[in-house]
């Protein structure tokens, strides 16, 4: 679908390109060459990616962060240039220009610090379920790291690692995508530094659809089950608690609560991005679970959330998975975001049923 869009998004931009190349023609405008060139050779930067990965044997991490800044090159040399002739159609190309501009400072903006800016939602969950030992009970949840992608990591992570620590959480649970594409990405130094992590109840973790291998291209080098089973190992050396469909128990203050975990099925790999998904298998994760007791699930795939309480669990379930499809555009206190379009919950809290 995404690779649709690119095409689509391409096919538009070559068609605009022309179109207002033989504007600046019947006009005799100065530059129109310069301008040519420039279009071609932005225009080129998806099919040059592409070209790349058709000859690359394998989708390494230097290949997937080439990949990832041309695609945010192309997009911060086009967008802003089909802004600019939306506004000359209308006659205003100076409004365009500075419309124009805008859009690739924003984009600029998003790359620099927006990209490694970290937001501290607070929510506070109220339930006549919840025992009193676990009054004031505070869980961080991180999610969808993508190691691989992140630029510095020595600095970005240590980042990461301070602002949970200052929260002062009795929990901490992450809800997949560690890495992105295969587990070298889980590092000597990414283990160091994430192994910081530290809460009175320990730091659980749930495998993501990224963490599972199931997008290495070169998988006779590393087969997708043994690149899942070093994440995991990896996890376990830092001191994390993975939930591989399992569920453990909390004991605080003489109560106790149920803590359980999904890990991702690579057979949902096609269907990820899907409303509705197919019946998962829970009970080998319930089993035994007393329904009396109020249950925290993490699982990646906010999608699973519904069955999860259709069992009589998941009194509060925490996800991943989404992050807004990289784009979320608060305005007039409201939110917007492509992930809209897919999803049915796609980000911060929703209630149904208590």
């Amino acid at each position: 679908m995404f690779l649709g869009i690119i095409c689509l998004l391409l096919s538009a931009t070559v068609a605009a390109d022309a179109l207002y190349y033989r504007h600046l023609r019947r006009k005799r405008s100065r530059g129109r060459r310069a301008f040519l060139i420039c279009c071609i050779a932005t225009d080129a930067l998806p099919l040059l990616t592409a070209l790349v990965g058709a000859l690359s044997h394998d989708n390494t991490t230097a290949f997937m962060l080439f990949a990832m800044w041309m695609l945010w090159g192309w997009m911060v040399a086009v967008l802003p240039r089909m802004l600019f002739y939306l506004f000359s159609l209308s006659r205003l190309p100076r409004l365009g220009a500075a419309a124009g501009l805008c859009l690739a400072g924003t984009l600029v903006w998003g790359a620099t610090k927006g990209r490694t800016a970290l937001l501290v939602n607070r929510i506070e969950i109220r339930s006549e379920r919840l025992p009193a030992g676990f009054d004031g009970f505070r869980i961080v949840q991180l999610s969808d790291i993508h190691l691989g992608t992140v630029i510095r990591p020595e600095r970005e992570l240590q980042r990461i690692v301070d602002s949970v620590g200052a929260l002062r959480p009795d929990l901490v649970v992450f809800t997949g995508d560690l890495v992105n594409i295969r587990s070298s990405e889980l590092d000597g130094r990414a283990v160091r530094i994430l192994g910081g992590l530290d809460a009175p109840c320990g730091v659980v973790s749930v495998t993501g659809n990224h963490d599972a291998g199931t997008y290495i291209k070169d998988t006779v080098a590393q087969p997708c089950a043994q690149s899942l089973a070093e994440v995991v190992r990896r996890q376990r050396a830092m001191g994390w608690r993975v939930l591989e469909d399992t569920t453990v128990y909390l004991r605080r203050n003489g109560d106790s609560i149920s803590l359980s975990g999904l890990s991702f099925d690579p057979s949902l790999r096609h269907l990820r991005h899907d409303r509705n998904l197919p019946a998962a298998a829970l009970d080998a994760v319930y089993e035994g679970v007393p329904r009396s007791l109020y249950n925290v699930t993490a699982v990646h795939l906010p999608q699973l959330w519904e069955q999860i309480a259709a069992a009589g669990y998941g009194d509060l379930t925490l996800s991943g998975h989404v992050h807004g499809m990289q784009l979320k555009i608060r305005l007039f206190g409201r939110t917007f975001s492509p992930a809209q379009w897919l999803y049915t919950r796609w980000s911060g809290a929703y209630e149904q049923a208590g």
